[in-house]
């Protein structure tokens, strides 16, 4: 399944990262790291369901913090997708 969440943590005005945090590096922009900062802030999750409880989705393989807001789940029609 595909999980998009809404990343309410990340600031929508940088644009440019060093990577990691590593301050001895070379600033990037955000789209070429892995920053959680985003001018969009709707993260992309490929996970795998584990449990279906009522209305609550159990899932494996979920990147994001606990409690951030998750806005759809959507099934993957062709097992070519890939987000890693």
């Amino acid at each position: 399944m595909i999980l998009l969440t809404w990343l309410d943590r990340a600031r929508r005005d940088v644009l440019s990262v060093h990577p990691r945090g590593d301050t001895t590096r070379a600033e990037e922009g955000v789209f070429s790291t892995r920053s959680p900062h985003r001018p969009n802030p709707i993260g992309l999750h490929r996970v795998e369901i584990t449990a279906i409880e009522g209305h609550r989705v159990r899932v494996r393989r979920l990147e994001a913090v606990n409690g951030t807001p998750i806005i759809d789940l959507k099934p993957v029609l062709n097992g070519d997708i890939s987000l890693r």
